[in-house]
C-alpha cells in the first residue's frame, strides 16, 4: 500500500500504465464496493446519485478551470465529441494532429458526407494551418507520447478550438475558460471507473445540439420523465446523458480530492520521475508525466519480466507517471534497462 497526497493506494511497483487506466485510491474503491453493495440488497434509490453527478461535475470544472454551468455531463469523450461534430455548420474544415487519438478525430470524420473535412498534420506544424481551418480539434496531452499542444499560441491564434484534457487533466494545472469546447474522461489520471465524461462549452460558442436528448438532460429531471413538450436544461445540462451511476459515485470522490491538489506539486512530482527515466536513458527531457521509448523486443522483455506495467502505442513503449508512483518506479524501470 502506498500513500500519496493523502490517500492510499493498493498499486503495485512497476505500474506505469495511467494513460490507459488509472488506479483508484482506497477511498474510491470504497465508495463505488459500498455503492455496488447498496444495490445488490434493494438499498439503492435512483435519486441519491444525484449528488454525485453534481459533484463530479463540479469538480471536473475546477480541473480543468471552466465554470460549472457550462459543463455536461457524459459517459464517453468520443460521445460528447460526437454532439459538437454533429453540429458544426456543413463543409467546416478541421484541423488536428497526425497523432491524435480517435475519438478526437473519428466524430468529425463521419460527418464527410456533409462536407466536413479533417486534415491531419505533424505536431510542429499545428500553428502553421490554424488560419486555413475554422476549428482545431487536439488533446492538450497527446495519448501516444505526451506531447503538449502550446495552449497560450493556439489561443492567441483565435480560431475555435475543442481540446481534449483526457490525458492533462489531474496531474497538469489547467485554465481552459478560453476554449470553444473541452472535453475529458474519468478512468485515466482522474483515477476513477470508466463510464463518465464531461463536456464544457463556452458561452460564446457555437451550442451543440442535444441530439441525445434525455429525461436526465431535462431541466427537471425527475419531472421529466414523461411526455411532451421537450423542455430541457437551460444550461449545458441540456447535453447531458443519463448517468452511470457507479462510475458518477467513484467520479465524484476521485475528483472532488483532486481539484483540492496543488497542481503545480502534483506536476512537478509525475514530471519528475518521468524526466528522471529520460535523463538516466540519455534522452532530452520532455517535460511531461507520459513518455515514449524506443526499445528493442528484449528490452521490453525485461520490462515485463521486471514487472513493469506499460503499454505499446505507435510502434513505441509508452510509460506514464500519477501522483502514486515513486522513485522505486523509476529503479524498476532503470534497472530493467540496464546495459547487460
Amino acid at each position: 500500500m502506498r500513500e500519496a497526497f493523502g490517500e492510499r493506494f493498493d498499486v503495485p511497483i512497476g505500474y506505469l500504465n495511467t494513460a490507459s487506466i488509472g488506479i483508484p485510491s482506497v477511498t474510491v474503491a470504497d465508495a463505488v464496493a459500498e455503492a455496488v453493495a447498496e444495490w445488490r440488497v434493494g438499498a439503492a434509490r435512483p435519486p441519491q446519485y444525484d449528488r454525485d453527478v453534481a459533484a463530479a461535475r463540479a469538480a471536473w470544472a475546477r480541473l480543468v478551470g471552466v465554470s460549472t454551468e457550462h459543463v455536461a455531463s457524459g459517459a464517453s469523450v468520443s460521445q460528447l465529441v460526437g454532439l459538437v461534430a454533429a453540429s458544426v455548420p456543413d463543409g467546416t474544415r478541421v484541423l488536428t494532429v497526425g497523432s491524435e487519438f480517435t475519438s478526437v478525430t473519428f466524430p468529425f470524420a463521419v460527418q464527410g458526407k456533409r462536407g466536413v473535412t479533417v486534415t491531419e498534420v505533424p505536431h510542429e506544424r499545428l500553428l502553421d494551418e490554424v488560419a486555413r481551418h475554422d476549428l482545431v480539434a487536439v488533446s492538450v496531452v497527446q495519448s501516444a507520447d505526451g506531447r503538449t499542444v502550446d495552449l497560450d499560441a493556439l489561443r492567441a491564434t483565435g480560431t475555435p478550438v475543442l481540446l481534449d484534457a483526457t490525458q492533462a487533466a489531474g496531474w497538469l494545472p489547467l485554465s481552459l475558460d478560453w476554449a470553444d469546447y473541452v472535453v475529458g474522461g474519468s478512468y485515466k489520471w482522474l483515477v476513477a471507473p470508466r463510464g463518465a465524461a464531461w463536456l464544457a462549452v463556452r458561452p460564446t460558442a457555437a451550442a451543440p445540439v442535444p441530439h441525445a436528448a434525455n429525461w436526465y438532460a431535462a431541466e427537471d429531471p425527475w419531472e421529466g420523465v414523461y411526455g411532451l413538450p421537450l423542455r430541457l436544461a437551460a444550461d449545458a445540462r441540456a447535453l447531458d446523458l443519463s448517468p452511470v451511476w457507479f462510475s458518477q459515485v467513484g467520479a465524484a470522490a476521485s475528483t472532488e480530492w483532486l481539484a483540492g491538489l496543488d497542481l503545480a506539486r502534483v506536476r512537478d512530482h509525475c514530471v519528475g520521475l518521468a524526466d528522471t527515466v529520460l535523463a538516466e536513458l540519455g534522452q532530452p527531457r520532455a517535460g511531461a508525466a507520459i513518455i515514449s521509448l524506443e526499445l528493442s523486443a528484449d528490452q521490453v522483455e525485461r520490462l515485463n519480466q521486471a514487472g513493469v506495467v506499460s503499454a505499446v502505442r505507435a510502434g513505441r513503449t509508452r510509460l506514464s507517471f500519477h501522483l502514486y508512483n515513486t522513485e522505486d518506479d523509476v529503479d524498476r524501470v532503470l534497472g530493467a534497462l540496464a546495459s547487460r
